[in-house]
């Protein structure tokens, strides 16, 4: 392999680095990190450039690290009860009304949409869950989640470990409407089965 080669290694590594800087979810962040490091790791090696294999080294054990963090059994995850009428809900909403537009664009503040819950995550706000409760059914208006954690488990506590977010407040079934193949792809995947015009998920 001559050096044009090592030199394509380096210039790709350090790409992929550039852009990992630039995303906002913290697990894509995190493995485009880990590409890069191992890439100028390989070329550090390659050309005996032995700071840039100590540097990269290190950076590429701390990437594993966090990433393991991320994903690891350890996260903790809260629903945390909140009034509609909330300064922070109305902030929050607010706040990501662009992205909220963008994957449920259905979503609009109602009153009867009394169910409120922040997802908390390590003790951060994550993302926010709204519905409008009917009977032992509850109606899911709006399931939100910010985009530095959307690639993390926290769809997956909610609607599986954690469903008692739910079930304690007395339902037994969830309803959601998906107007956009991101939403629809995103509830399938959650264990939520299609029924008439809406997803159902049974939480007996």
């Amino acid at each position: 392999m001559n050096d044009g080669w090592y030199d394509l290694i380096g210039y790709a590594g350090a790409a992929v680095v550039f852009v990992a800087l630039g995303v906002r979810s913290h697990v894509r962040k995190g493995w485009l990190s880990i590409g890069g490091a191992a890439l100028l790791l390989v070329y550090g090696v390659l050309v005996g450039a032995w700071p840039v294999v100590v540097v990269t080294g290190v950076l590429l054990v701390t990437g594993i690290g966090r990433l393991r963090r991320e994903l690891g059994p350890d996260t903790s995850f809260i629903a945390v009860p909140l009034e509609p009428d909330s300064p922070f809900l109305a902030d929050y909403v607010g706040g990501n009304a662009g992205e909220i537009a963008n994957s449920q664009p259905d979503y609009h503040p109602d009153p009867h949409d009394t169910f409120v819950r922040l997802i908390s995550r390590d003790g951060l706000p994550a993302g926010i869950l709204i519905g409008e409760p009917a009977g032992k059914e509850l109606l899911i208006k709006l399931d939100y989640v910010t985009p530095a954690y959307r690639d993390s488990a926290q769809a997956r506590w909610v609607f599986g470990s954690g469903r008692s977010v739910f079930t304690e407040a007395g339902f037994t079934r969830l309803v959601a409407n998906a107007h956009t193949t991101v939403h629809r792809n995103y509830l399938e995947l959650l264990g939520f089965h299609r029924e008439g015009g809406s997803y159902v998920l049974d939480l007996a």
